[in-house]
């Protein structure tokens, strides 16, 4: 409770020239040093001043209330004061702090310098209430709360059932326990209140030990214990946080920070500010009638966080607006905007890190999906086109193995009759080894067809690729009536690729051919296979005089499942582009001036000797 506020330091004695540019403040005290919020007043109050002022301002203070069991009678008090200024011009301004030191300017202010401006300072608006102010008089009070900070106490803790207060001993302390009990009729039967003003120090300390639960301490202010012991804020405060086992509370913002959990807290740093603005402005000629300012009430509810947690008491029981401080370092609290702005780049970045890594396992997944398709299509248009062979492969394999029967019936017969010449029977024999041969490649080569393998890229001669694939589809070209025209350069044309894709590739597009010639006359169909070998690659052309190709096809002839028959799977140009595009290469196709359509497969040429084809593939 603000009961007594001080300012300390007189400036010594300047020379009589220098005093007419110097202004003399005389501070009456209503307590001695030792008063935390009188010197946190002080200390504001003076360093306030000596920034408006504008010249220099000499401060004389004088204690005129008791210190400890020491009482000066008034009158020697006068005499004191009047002597501190017996050298030196009387003063521009007497300003009183708080309760005691107010009562005493007022009585005395036509004895001590008549007509010279006063001004009650920080002064509870109690102490006011019996004082008749003349036009002399200025006045900066303050309203303390105490009823609001017992409400301050049960909203932080519902449970409490007894308050501690704690008032130093003498006049002060009996008027403000008589003006308390005042305050406090309201709780009545809600909490009990004792008091420390008939207790000596220790006895005090003793008493916060022990307080009942659910109990509550609420600071006021103290100076003199019963006994006239005199004790500053700092040790009353330090000792009672030791010592007490319940919570402390006060209504001063110095004690926020040496053991109160807070509350709504009469702020001194503005308080002296404010003193400091009056007392400059009466300085300066205004009248101090004009300053009869409001009582300043307790400001914003400011509490400390250490006694929170010490106490067990949540944040969520705070006023709204409450304000902690003496937080632990936080980098949370301290650099929100900071981390919440790392934290979203962060975030940012890991979304797009797992973003990217599904998206490269989703390509890597559909890339297997893509060559398990490529396979499985590879496989089932290899088996729909063998399958569309089964009349050549019966054509084919029917031819040696008649020759073989009807040399090997001749051979058996000229034995038995004894009529065998020895160079008819060796002539007979070769002649079915050749059969045998020729029966033995066609079938290799359909089994190599329908085998299923992974790409093995070497060189491979392009002209044997179509002969071989030509081979495949012979017998159909015959039954169709198409006639097959091939353009091979002189020379081996050699590729690096498959023998066996490649001769799927062959074989896809001229069965395409052949189905897109059905409407078209015998005499007009016609299968032209042309090869041109370029600087670094070689151009395979498979055309025919069909029906060209649609309109509605165009940048959609290759993809998957398009097609252009009544009875086709739309397979068969996807899988030879994938061929091709496996090979490095190229597949494009257009209408011909003269009808029909010409596909062109562009293949790297390689310079290295061709290897021989595995599997019996020819």
């Amino acid at each position: 409770m603000l009961v007594g506020l001080a300012v300390a330091g007189a400036a010594p004695a300047q020379a009589q020239q220098d005093q007419r540019a110097v202004q003399q403040v005389l501070v009456l005290q209503s307590a001695d040093r030792g008063n935390v919020t009188l010197d946190r007043f002080t200390a504001e109050f003076r360093n306030a001043l000596d920034r408006q002022a504008g010249i220099p301002v000499n401060v004389v203070q004088v204690v005129v209330g008791p210190t400890g069991s020491f009482a000066a009678p008034d009158a020697a008090i006068l005499a004191f004061i009047r002597s501190k200024f017996a050298d030196r011009p009387k003063p521009d301004l007497i300003m009183s702090v708080a309760g005691p030191a107010a009562q005493f300017a007022h009585r005395y202010q036509a004895q001590l310098f008549p007509g010279t401006p006063v001004l009650l300072a920080a002064v509870d608006h109690r102490v006011l209430e019996d004082m008749t102010l003349s036009e002399r008089e200025a006045v900066v009070p303050v309203a303390n709360d105490p009823r609001g900070m017992v409400d301050n106490i049960l909203q932080l803790l519902p449970g409490t059932r007894e308050i501690f207060v704690v008032l130093g001993s003498g006049s002060s302390g009996e008027f403000w326990r008589t003006q308390l009990m005042e305050e406090f009729k309201p709780f009545a039967g809600k909490v009990s209140f004792s008091w420390s003003t008939d207790l000596s120090f220790p006895e005090m300390l003793r008493r916060c030990a022990g307080l009942p639960p659910h109990s509550a301490i609420f600071y006021v202010t103290y100076g003199n214990d019963a006994v006239g012991a005199a004790y500053s804020d700092e040790r009353v405060l330090a000792d009672l946080h030791a010592a007490a086992n319940a919570p402390l509370f006060g209504v001063q913002s110095p004690y926020l920070g040496a053991g109160v959990v807070g509350g709504p807290l009469v702020s001194i740093d503005e308080l002296g500010q404010t003193v400091a603005d009056v007392a400059n402005r009466i300085l300066r000629g205004d009248p101090p009638k004009d300053f009869r300012l409001k009582p300043q009430p307790p400001g914003r509810a400011v509490f400390d966080a250490r006694e929170l947690d010490r106490w067990g008491i949540p944040e969520s029981r705070l006023p709204p607006g409450g304000m902690v401080q003496f937080r632990a370092p936080s980098l949370w609290r301290e650099y929100r905007s900071t981390a919440l702005a790392v934290l979203s780049v962060l975030v940012v970045q890991a979304l797009l890190i797992v973003g990217l890594l599904y998206q490269r396992r989703a390509r890597q997944r559909a890339e297997l999906e893509s060559r398990r398709s490529l396979a499985l299509a590879a496989d089932a248009g290899r088996r729909q086109t063998m399958a569309a062979l089964t009349n050549s492969i019966t054509h084919e394999l029917g031819q040696p193995l008649s020759s073989m029967v009807n040399n090997a019936q001749a051979l058996q017969m000229m034995i038995s009759t004894n009529r065998a010449p020895e160079g008819t029977i060796t002539e007979i024999l070769t002649d079915i080894q050749a059969q045998g041969r020729q029966a033995r490649q066609i079938i290799d080569r359909h089994r190599s067809m329908l085998r299923s393998r992974e790409m093995s890229a070497r060189p491979t001669d392009l002209g044997s690729v179509i002969r071989d694939g030509l081979a495949l589809v012979s017998h159909d070209l015959k039954v169709r009536g198409i006639e097959a025209a091939v353009d091979l350069p002189a020379g081996p044309c050699v590729v690096h690729g498959d023998h066996v894709l490649l001769q799927q590739v062959i074989v896809n597009l001229v069965m395409n051919a052949m189905d897109a010639m059905a409407d078209t006359p015998r005499p007009r169909r016609r299968v032209s296979i042309g090869v041109a070998v370029e600087a670094a690659d070689v151009r395979l052309s498979v055309g025919d005089s069909g029906t060209g190709l649609p309109e509605k096809l165009d940048g959609k002839l290759f993809a998957p499942f398009v097609t252009t028959k009544a009875h086709g799977l739309g397979i068969g140009l996807t899988i030879v582009r994938t061929i091709v595009d496996a090979h490095g290469g190229g597949l494009s196709a257009c209408n011909n001036p003269d009808g029909g359509a010409t596909f062109i497969v562009t293949l790297r040429r390689s310079a290295a000797p061709t290897a021989p084809v595995a599997d019996g593939a020819a």
